[in-house]
């Protein structure tokens, strides 16, 4: 979804799961994209995660989480970037490309875009992260 505008209705589906999205394989002369992973077997696992703040009102910066695998291959994901806020609740669905059944740890990484707000703290109220095949 990052290399190629999708339409207000969303990207169409290919794969396992892409007839539970009737409606999208109505549409004509679309191009499809598939997600995979970079090494074998290229496999990525849907999640749907949803983060939410604490410990300062607003600041700017993004938020990352690194998943760590048994093997020790580990890969970051971004979450969100910008104007933070604990107020909001941030929700990405990422490809991640670690195998949940061999995920050993998940990192919480805020890195600060302003450098007056050094004293600042941030971290994960909750974090939650759903396994599944649409999220």
């Amino acid at each position: 979804g990052i290399c190629f505008p999708c339409p207000q209705e969303g990207c169409p589906m290919m794969g396992h799961y892409a007839d539970r999205f009737p409606e999208k394989l109505k549409r004509v002369d679309q191009k499809y994209f598939l997600n995979t992973a970079a090494d074998e077997p290229f496999a990525t696992w849907r999640q749907k995660v949803s983060i939410k703040l604490s410990g300062i009102k607003k600041t700017r910066g993004d938020i990352n989480l690194v998943y760590h695998d048994t093997l020790g291959n580990s890969k970051e994901y971004e979450v969100a970037r910008g104007d933070l806020s604990q107020d909001d609740i941030y929700t990405e669905y990422l490809d991640v490309e670690i195998n949940p059944k061999n995920t050993t740890k998940i990192e919480f990484l805020w890195n600060k875009a302003v450098f007056s707000l050094l004293w600042a703290r941030l971290g994960a109220e909750t974090v939650n992260i759903i396994h599944g095949a649409d999220g």
